[in-house]
């Protein structure tokens, strides 16, 4: 009966024919759709592996061949089979060095004496699912790992007992200036100042899954700057360890701030046109309609001239404010480098 219907490509080495015979026939019991190619000793394994690397699901191996036996046919053969699973046949019931063939990296140690069809689907099928699960379990870890390491946000990883930086991405050792050896060789309190290490070390006794707050760093040049850190909680290499993320968020104070000026001018300005203006124009208003009004001797008008005057003189002054805080509120006096926050 079929166990099997998708394709595969088997490589036998065995120089036995009836042993071979033997293992063909199980394996076409159990699988529908199948190529077998047979290498009677090391030397064709090999020529079979080196012409055609990586197209063999299983690779099933005697340990008596005419060439090489034993451990050392074992080591060559994983040497030059790669990723593909190897399964050892013999004849022989040693426990000792079925252990110590498993060890050396054989998916299999199977007896022949004690084969049937369905011991030998089974260690099929299980050693390309494990090896299937296997590249996948490495294509996301390398998935991942680029993510970190490709990222174009400052990353890190760091062990949350010693503090000291596990791995860190390209982009953090671009924007603080250190190299990865330098990081590796420094704890995260090296790149803060003093005043925050309190407020570090609430944080860090913080078990929520994704961690969030505004923090000062310290560039390898002395520049301090203010950042914006996201980390959680993972396991890397076997510690306990929290990655983080970390935003510049320095020239994005420095905008808010430049913002907070402005709004502040523009308040004053405000009130000076509703009030400080308000006065002087009053005052003229006033004398020239008393000009107007009443006919005025020579003295009277000096008095008035010299009071319009000194109304003029203190409006101009009040324009001159006005005007110097307004040149305060141009983009290229107050925001610049404000363009470049967002990046």
């Amino acid at each position: 009966m079929k166990e099997s219907s998708a394709s595969y490509k088997f490589l036998v080495v065995e120089d036995n024919p009836g042993d071979f015979y033997l293992i063909e026939e199980y394996l076409t019991e159990s699988f529908a759709s199948l190529k077998i190619e047979n290498a009677k000793n090391f030397t064709e394994a090999k020529e079979y592996l080196t012409k055609s690397p990586y197209c063999f699901n299983i690779i099933f191996l005697d340990l008596s061949l005419p060439d090489k036996q034993g451990e050392e046919l074992i080591k060559n053969i994983l040497l030059n089979a790669g990723e593909i699973p190897v399964i050892v046949l013999t004849g022989y019931s040693d426990i000792a060095f079925s252990v110590r063939s498993l060890h050396l990296g054989v998916a299999d140690y199977l007896n022949k004496d004690e084969l049937n069809a369905t011991l030998l689907y089974k260690s099929v099928v299980y050693n390309i699912e494990r090896k299937r699960k296997k590249d996948e379990l490495e294509e996301s870890k390398k998935l991942y790992s680029d993510l970190f390491h490709l990222s174009p946000i400052p990353m890190w990883v760091f062990d949350v007992k010693t503090l000291f930086f596990l791995d860190v991405n390209q982009a953090a050792i671009n924007h603080y200036g250190y190299s990865l050896q330098e990081f590796l060789a420094m704890t995260i309190k090296d790149i803060k100042p003093l005043e925050e290490m309190t407020k570090m070390k609430q944080a860090l006794h913080d078990n929520e899954t994704l961690f969030k707050d505004k923090f000062k760093h310290i560039k390898k040049n002395g520049t301090q700057i203010d950042v914006e850190i996201q980390s959680t909680h993972i396991e890397f290499l076997g510690r306990k360890a929290k990655l983080m993320l970390v935003y510049d968020i320095t020239e994005k104070i420095k905008y808010l701030k430049t913002i907070e000026s402005q709004n502040e001018n523009l308040k004053e300005i405000a009130r000076i046109q509703s009030h400080v203006v308000r006065s002087p124009v009053a005052r003229i208003l006033g004398l020239l309609n008393y000009m107007e009004e009443y006919d005025l001797d020579d003295e009277e008008k000096k008095f008035f001239q010299k009071s319009l005057k000194t109304s003029v003189l203190e409006l101009d002054d009040i324009i001159k404010d006005i005007t110097h805080k307004t040149q305060q509120l141009s983009p290229q006096n107050n925001i610049n480098g404000s363009k470049n926050i967002f990046k």
